[in-house]
């Protein structure tokens, strides 16, 4: 089973995949460490990246995640999955960007069962206060509303498990822990 932990910068991804990572055992693939360099160099000015920046890194973590699917490993991957397009890429690669471009676009199928979203949501002011006091990271607090603005909340069709920033780290950990438990035992 592959958990891919999502949300905008500072909801706590990289906080919640090293804890689960812990108490489950499982490999944790860092998002954050698949960027190309100009990307990190590009937040760290305090610029957007484009889709066409995250393309490339969007894909380093679809081969990552299908060698989890292959080996019917389990996994948690932290990225961002801001949009739609984002999260089709993480589980079809280049073959997303195909259907999202011609006319019968969405002819993906759906989200594979074992895949799963935990959504890390919360509010703004949350966020930013977290982002303005965490230290040694390279994405600036003033790119926040820039996530804000492009973030797309994944559907109930794509696999996902919505978790609010607002509760406690072992509290959302427990949260997912009975998910996977439920998981397993009806298969």
């Amino acid at each position: 089973m592959i958990y891919i932990i999502m949300g905008v910068s500072g909801c706590g991804k990289s906080a919640l995949g090293a804890f689960l990572s812990e108490k489950l055992g499982w490999p944790l693939h860092e998002g954050d460490h698949f960027h190309p360099q100009g990307n990190i160099e590009k937040m760290a000015r305090g610029e957007p990246l484009t889709d066409q920046d995250r393309l490339p890194w969007l894909l380093k973590l679809h081969e990552v995640i299908e060698r989890g699917r292959c080996s019917r490993s389990d996994a948690l991957v932290t990225c961002s999955a801001l949009k739609r397009l984002y999260r089709q890429i993480l589980l079809y690669g280049s073959k997303a960007l195909d259907s999202s471009s011609g006319p019968d676009h969405n002819i993906l199928p759906p989200t594979p069962p074992d895949v799963f979203f935990l959504f890390l949501h919360g509010d703004y002011d949350l966020i930013q206060q977290r982002m303005v006091a965490r230290r040694g990271h390279y994405m600036k607090a003033d790119l926040l509303r820039s996530q804000f603005d492009v973030l797309e909340p994944p559907s109930d069709e794509e696999n996902v498990l919505p978790l609010a920033i607002s509760r406690s780290i072992t509290d959302m950990a427990v949260e997912v822990q009975t998910h996977i438990v439920r998981l397993k035992s009806s298969t």
